[in-house]
C-alpha cells in the first residue's frame, strides 16, 4: 500500500515530467526499423522482425498527408506496426517527411503515380530478396492515406496490390458536419476566394494543421488540463495523453496543389462519392477500376470522418466491405488504447480471409 509520501512523490515526479521543463513520463523511440531508401517525401522503412513472416504478403502502411508517420507506431500498446509484426506480417512504412513551401506544386499525382507505386515495388523486391515470395502487397492506410491508396489502386490496376484497408477514410464528405461551413463558404464566395490564403502560403502551414486537428476535438482540448490533474498519479494515462500531444505537435503541412484538390474535388464537389475524381481537366480516376479486395473501417464516434462518411465507400468501390469499430476516435482507429479490441481484429480477419490467387506461392 503506497504511503502518502509515496503518492506525493509520484505526483510531483509526474507533474514535473509533463511540464514544459520535463522530458515526459515515457520515452519511446519507436520500433527498430531499417531504412531501405531515403529520398525526399518517400522514405521507406522495414520494421525489424524477430521471427520469420507467417503471412504470404507484406504490409505497407500508408499515412495521410500532413500527419506524422508516428500514427502507426504511437507508443507501446498503441502501435499497429507492432501488432502486425506480432501477427507474423512483414511490415513496411512510407514516410513523406516535412512539407514546405518548396513542395507547393505536389498534388495527388505525386503520390498515386510515383511515391506509392515506387514504394510498392520496392517492398515486393525487398520481401523477395529475403527469401519470401509474395503475390502482392497489402496496403493499410489511415484517413487520407486510405484515399491515396484507393486512387493509386484505381489509377494503376496492374500494380501488385493484394488488398487495401482504409481506416477512417471518408468517401462521402456531405456526411461530415465539421466541413460543411467551409463548403458553404466556397459556394457563397467562390473557390478562388476561399483558397486564396492557402495559395499564397503554398499550402496549409503545419501550425494551422495542428490547430485544426485540435479544433476537431474541442472537448479533449478544453478538458485536457483537468484530465491531467485528475490522473496525475496514473502514469499510463498521462503517457497516452502526452503521446497524442507529441503526435499532433509533429504534424507537417499540406502542399498547395494537394490541398486545393482536397478542397475542390473531395470536399466541395464530393467526387469520391460519385466514383470519379478529376485530378485535372484532362485526367479522371474512377474507383470502379479498383481490382483488389477493399475493407473500410470506421467509427460512429469519429469526429473527423464519422461512420456514414466512411461506410459510403462500400457503395462506391466494387466489392468493398465496411466494418464498424464504434467507440473509437479518428486517431483511435489505428492507435487508440482500445484499437487492439475493436479495430485491429477487423484488419486481421480481413487479411487472413483473402484467398491467394490461383497458382500463387505460399
Amino acid at each position: 500500500m503506497p504511503t502518502a509520501a509515496d503518492l506525493l512523490s509520484t505526483a510531483a515526479r509526474n507533474a514535473w515530467a509533463i511540464s514544459p521543463l520535463g522530458d515526459g513520463v515515457e520515452q519511446y523511440d519507436g520500433l527498430p526499423a531499417t531504412v531501405l531508401s531515403d529520398a525526399p517525401h518517400r522514405r521507406l522503412l522495414r520494421y525489424d522482425r524477430t521471427r520469420s513472416a507467417r503471412a504470404r504478403r507484406p504490409v505497407l502502411l500508408v499515412p495521410p498527408l500532413a500527419v506524422s508517420a508516428r500514427c502507426f507506431d504511437l507508443r507501446p500498446g498503441q502501435s499497429l506496426a507492432a501488432h502486425l509484426l506480432a501477427q507474423g506480417r512483414a511490415t513496411y512504412l512510407v514516410d513523406y517527411g516535412r512539407i514546405t513551401f518548396a513542395d507547393r506544386a505536389m498534388g495527388f499525382e505525386a503520390w498515386i503515380d510515383d511515391i506509392l507505386p515506387t514504394a510498392l515495388r520496392a517492398v515486393l523486391a525487398d520481401h523477395a530478396a529475403g527469401g519470401d515470395e509474395a503475390d502482392g502487397v497489402d496496403l493499410v492506410g489511415w484517413s487520407l492515406g486510405g484515399t491515396l491508396s484507393l486512387l493509386t489502386a484505381a489509377a494503376h490496376p496492374d500494380l501488385p496490390i493484394g488488398s487495401l484497408t482504409a481506416f477512417g477514410t471518408p468517401v462521402d464528405y456531405t456526411k461530415i458536419p465539421a466541413i460543411q461551413p467551409l463548403v458553404m463558404a466556397d459556394r457563397m464566395l467562390g473557390t478562388r476566394a476561399v483558397t486564396a490564403p492557402t495559395a499564397a502560403l503554398g499550402g496549409v502551414p503545419r501550425h494551422l494543421v495542428r490547430a485544426s486537428y485540435r479544433a476537431m476535438a474541442p472537448k479533449r482540448e478544453l478538458t485536457k488540463a483537468v484530465h491531467l490533474a485528475k490522473n496525475i498519479l496514473d502514469t499510463e494515462a498521462l503517457a497516452r495523453t502526452t503521446a497524442v500531444d507529441a503526435f499532433i505537435g509533429e504534424m507537417p503541412g499540406y502542399p498547395g496543389r494537394a490541398y486545393h484538390q482536397i478542397h475542390t474535388r473531395l470536399m466541395v464537389r464530393n467526387e469520391l462519392a460519385t466514383g470519379t475524381v478529376h485530378l485535372s481537366r484532362r485526367r479522371a480516376v474512377r474507383l470502379a477500376d479498383v481490382r483488389t479486395p477493399v475493407l473500410f473501417i470506421g467509427s460512429a464516434t469519429d469526429n473527423i470522418a464519422d461512420g456514414p462518411a466512411v461506410r459510403a465507400g462500400a457503395d462506391v468501390v466494387p466489392g468493398a466491405r465496411y466494418a464498424a469499430a464504434d467507440g473509437l476516435s479518428h486517431l483511435g482507429l489505428v492507435a487508440g488504447p482500445r484499437a487492439r479490441e475493436l479495430s485491429w481484429p477487423l484488419l486481421d480477419a480481413f487479411l487472413d480471409g483473402i484467398p491467394a490467387p490461383a497458382g500463387a506461392a505460399h
